[in-house]
């Protein structure tokens, strides 16, 4: 007999996990179905081990920059040592996933699942049936199809890594790019990243992605730009790889060329959903075509960035239809960030749209690098683009470049969230000398 619940839920992920426990307090029958790690690629081989590793570099970083100001000697990173760090956080992530679903009385299944042609969904050998099914499966690494793409590493493989390759190399200018190259540059390894073409990074402003690149080359990473891969050989010295005109040999390549949604496995038209290389098909109420099964999370194909904490807000959000249904979602501003060194962040509007506007924006360029705030560790660098509205005086976006720039935008997003006016920021007294303390100097 086919068991039925009320909710199905399609991925163990942070989408999936927020979605079931949300139903079951309010008094659902929930399944929550999953084909690999449960807690999904953010914290089993994504930005949370990611951010570990970061950990190191960011302290290396420190101590280099106050080589003679105060410090001496700059600590080397020690890989394996490191990599264990990081494996006493992850080792524990499914496990302990599934044991907090389980502590909740929510019903598990491990595998594969997809939709059979009468609509119910099978895992293995168990077939299920529900009111309503939610798909959260999320994203995986692209693999460039090339000639000799087999010997493609991932973002997966390169985050549990034994040792750190001598040679490392990067197809893909994204934030997978930049980020890992930062790692494994500052583990010591020789670090190409190719783009195939000269705007690497092109959701962020240009001028600051130019300096930041000019910050990770100074640093000893190498840009090859305007270079199309189209094979990648197996040598005795090593991995080569060609492009027109172009040959380098490595020890490992990534491919860092975007993700894909997991959703082909799914068999979704059987039951009349539509996704494509962007993710599954939703409406405002993230409704596929099918009206009783939904997306959220990276899967999904909507209007922002695919990122874990709007996951968990469209779980919050989905919660709320799937027991009162109401309002189309209404999305917040999102701020989004590339942990490099430095650190490249922004949110809101842009610099080169505001600046096609001038009757209704004004945009601030700062150099901060001398501030106190930076001038203290010796930074390098600290940018800033700050858009204001002229009618309202409120700012309504900004892209940071600087070491604290991923905290720094979480008081930019507040404060467009919140429209702040300077005049109504001038009224708290923030504590001083923090970041935050400078928000003032940059309306």
């Amino acid at each position: 007999m086919t068991e039925q619940y009320d909710v199905v839920v399609i991925g163990g992920g942070p989408a999936g996990t927020a979605m079931a426990s949300g139903l079951k307090a309010h008094g659902k029958k929930v399944l929550i179905v999953e084909a690999d790690l449960w807690g999904g690629t953010c914290p089993n081989r994504g930005c949370d081990p990611k951010k570990i590793l970061l950990s190191a570099v960011e302290a290396q970083q420190s101590a280099q920059h106050l080589q003679g100001q105060g410090l001496t000697g700059t600590p080397k990173i020690d890989w394996p040592a490191l990599m264990a760090h990081k494996r006493g956080y992850t080792d524990g992530i499914n496990d302990g996933t599934l044991n907090g679903l389980k502590g909740q009385d929510i019903a598990t299944l491990h595998g594969q699942a997809h939709f059979q042609s009468d609509g119910q969904l099978a895992i293995g050998d168990q077939v299920v049936s529900a009111t309503d099914y939610v798909i959260a499966t999320g994203q995986r690494p692209a693999i460039l199809p090339i000639t000799g793409h087999e010997y493609f590493k991932t973002s997966t493989d390169f985050l549990d890594l034994d040792q750190m390759p001598k040679r490392v190399t990067f197809v893909g200018g994204g934030y997978v790019g930049f980020e890992l190259a930062t790692i494994a540059n500052a583990a010591g390894a020789d670090v190409h990243v190719i783009h195939h073409n000269d705007r690497p990074l092109k959701e962020f402003d240009a001028d600051l992605v130019r300096d930041l690149m000019a910050a990770m080359t100074a640093d000893g990473v190498t840009f090859d730009l305007n270079t199309d891969i189209h094979a990648i050989t197996k040598t005795a010295t090593g991995l080569q790889l060609t492009a027109d005109d172009f040959e380098l040999t490595t020890d490992l390549v990534i491919s860092s060329a975007g993700r894909i949604p997991n959703a082909d496995q799914l068999e979704l038209a059987n039951v009349g959903v539509t996704f494509d290389r962007h993710g599954i098909q939703v409406n405002d109420h993230l409704q596929t075509a099918n009206p009783h099964i939904y997306a959220i999370g990276d899967v999904s194909d909507t209007p922002v960035p695919k990122l874990t904490p709007v996951a968990g807000f469209e779980a919050r959000y989905l919660v709320g239809e799937l027991t009162q249904a109401g309002a189309a979602i209404k999305y917040p501003v999102i701020p989004t960030q590339v942990f490099a060194a430095p650190k490249l962040a922004q949110v809101g509007i842009g610099a080169t749209v505001a600046a096609e506007q001038t009757d209704k924006y004004r945009v601030n360029t700062l150099d901060m690098t001398k501030w106190f705030t930076y001038y203290r560790f010796n930074a390098q660098q600290a940018q800033a683009k700050v858009v204001v509205e002229q009618a309202s005086g409120q700012v309504v976006g900004a892209t940071l470049l600087s070491d604290v720039a991923d905290e720094m935008i979480n008081y930019f997003t507040l404060l467009i969230e919140k429209h702040v006016t300077l005049a109504e920021l001038q009224r708290l007294v923030l504590a001083y000398p923090t970041p935050a303390s400078d928000l003032q100097y940059l309306y």
